[in-house]
C-alpha cells in the first residue's frame, strides 16, 4: 500500500529585517499549521533577529 503525504516537511526560514534566507528547519504540519517563527543569528545583520517561515 502507498503511504499518504508525510506530516513532516522542510521549511525555509528568512530574516524579517533583511529577508535573507539562511536556515532550514522541519515542522509537523498537523501540529503546527501556522508559520514557524524562531530567533536566529543573521549573518548579514550580524545580530539575533526573528526568522519567519517563508513560502
Amino acid at each position: 500500500m502507498a503511504k499518504g503525504k508525510g506530516d513532516r516537511l522542510v521549511v525555509t526560514l528568512g530574516c524579517t529585517e533583511c529577508r535573507e534566507r539562511t536556515y532550514t528547519s522541519s515542522k509537523n504540519r498537523r501540529n503546527d499549521p501556522d508559520r514557524l517563527e524562531l530567533r536566529k543569528f543573521c549573518p548579514r545583520c550580524r545580530e539575533h533577529k526573528l526568522y519567519r517561515e517563508t513560502r
